[in-house]
């Protein structure tokens, strides 16, 4: 891994945070809003090195996002700083590695950062990102030798 991001960068993932928290507001499903979020053509125009959505803001990200897939209203609902903590180190994640969102989802996924978050939030995110990558190994060799 490179190193810390810019404050440029940091405010990228402070807007993909307040995304997180703005499904909460409007009644999405916390799991459903995450696992089609991070696999949708909105999440690739915010991984791309520059794209005019990335600065367009979470409330135009969430419409676009509601455009092209459906997301439940009914079920699980994370809390606030639940899901502003995971739409964060999930941007900054991208801008650490330069894997996309789909390949991030697809390591940690949204049960496993709610699982982590109280023991992970407080920690510096580069030590999340590295522990998160460690614990979806680790389930992923438990998975073939299992």
């Amino acid at each position: 891994m490179i190193g810390k991001l810019s404050g440029f960068e940091r405010q990228l993932c402070d807007i993909q945070g307040r995304l997180f928290e703005l499904s909460l507001e409007k009644g999405l499903d916390s799991g459903d809003f995450i696992k089609k979020f991070m696999n949708s053509a909105t999440c690739e125009y915010l991984d791309l090195p520059y794209d005019r959505l990335q600065w367009a803001g979470e409330e135009y990200m969430l419409e676009n996002l509601l455009e092209e897939v459906l997301v439940s209203r009914a079920g699980l609902q994370f809390s606030r700083e639940e899901l502003y903590w995971t739409g964060y180190v999930y941007r900054y994640w991208h801008l650490l590695t330069g894997e996309s969102s789909s390949e991030i989802f697809a390591q940690a996924n949204a049960t496993m950062m709610r699982e982590c978050y109280l023991g992970f939030h407080t920690l510096d995110t580069i030590m999340v990102i590295e522990d998160l990558k460690t614990i979806s190994h680790l389930q992923h060799t438990e998975r073939q030798a299992g």
